[in-house]
């Protein structure tokens, strides 16, 4: 099964770097895991400078290069691209260079923040992270380079604006406990987790992963407040006789724990 990964991640680069205005093709990161994976999906990043052939014009190179991928569909900004392959869903993310270009040309900035506080620094996570399956000029591994450099202020701005959306969310978490708001508790309780997560990865002067690997990589940080995941794991649980408004208590001391944390 692993050939035929390999052998049809081969053949979409292909297609995919013929084209003059691509500059680089990735391999995210969780096209590594076992084909039985729920999470399992071929997705590849495509960097391109000036602009992309229309959906359909892609869906006919598709069809052309490729054999018989079906249930077609491009996003409706257009800048991606779903489909299956010999029964393997695949995901084809299109990314102007221009934007990390712009991005790591500026100082560090209170707009700039505000951006990445509420689209957070996974774009990043993938561009340094993702496989190169083709890099036509050498674009990504400069790109990476200024990556690894990022100012502290970057990481501090960030640390700030994440706290304070973390803060927000136990806010709005008590009082759903408060009103027994089975819903907005748990949209609120989502929120709470993704930012102290957020926080934690700007401490350590990581870029965060995918929602689906948060968990696992909070464990792999070399620092963390003490005892964070007795009551990490304590709020997680779902089969335990707690009541939300103890589950908030516990999200309150997770809360202090991590703005405590230097």
């Amino acid at each position: 099964m692993k050939k035929k990964i390999e052998r049809l991640t081969a053949s979409l680069a292909s297609m995919l770097s013929a084209w003059d205005v691509v500059e680089c093709v990735t391999l995210a990161e969780h096209s590594e895991t076992d084909i039985l994976d729920p999470y399992f999906a071929l997705v590849l990043d495509v960097y391109y400078r000036d602009a992309i052939p229309p959906p359909e014009q892609r869906r006919a190179a598709f069809s052309q290069a490729l054999d018989h991928p079906g249930a077609f569909e491009s996003a409706a900004a257009q800048t991606k691209d779903r489909f299956f392959l010999e029964g393997l869903p695949v995901r084809v993310e299109y990314k102007p260079t221009r934007r990390f270009e712009d991005f790591l040309s500026h100082e560090i900035d209170v707009n700039l923040v505000w951006v990445l506080k509420n689209s957070g620094t996974y774009v990043f996570y993938r561009l340094q992270r993702s496989r190169v399956l083709f890099d036509r000029s050498g674009w990504i591994e400069g790109t990476r380079r200024k990556l690894a450099q990022m100012p502290e202020a970057f990481w501090k701005g960030l640390r700030e604006a994440f706290q304070a959306k973390m803060e927000h969310y136990l806010s709005d978490l008590g009082a759903a406990a408060l009103r027994d708001d089975g819903f907005f508790y748990a949209e609120s309780s989502a929120g709470f987790l993704r930012n102290a997560a957020a926080v934690l990865f700007m401490a350590n002067r990581r870029f965060e992963p995918s929602h689906r690997l948060v968990d696992a990589q909070l464990r792999e940080l070399p620092r963390l407040p003490d005892d964070f995941f007795g009551r990490w794991d304590t709020f997680l649980r779902s089969n335990i006789d707690m009541s939300r408004a103890q589950k908030y208590e516990v999200a309150e001391l997770i809360a202090r724990s991590v703005v405590a944390f230097r």
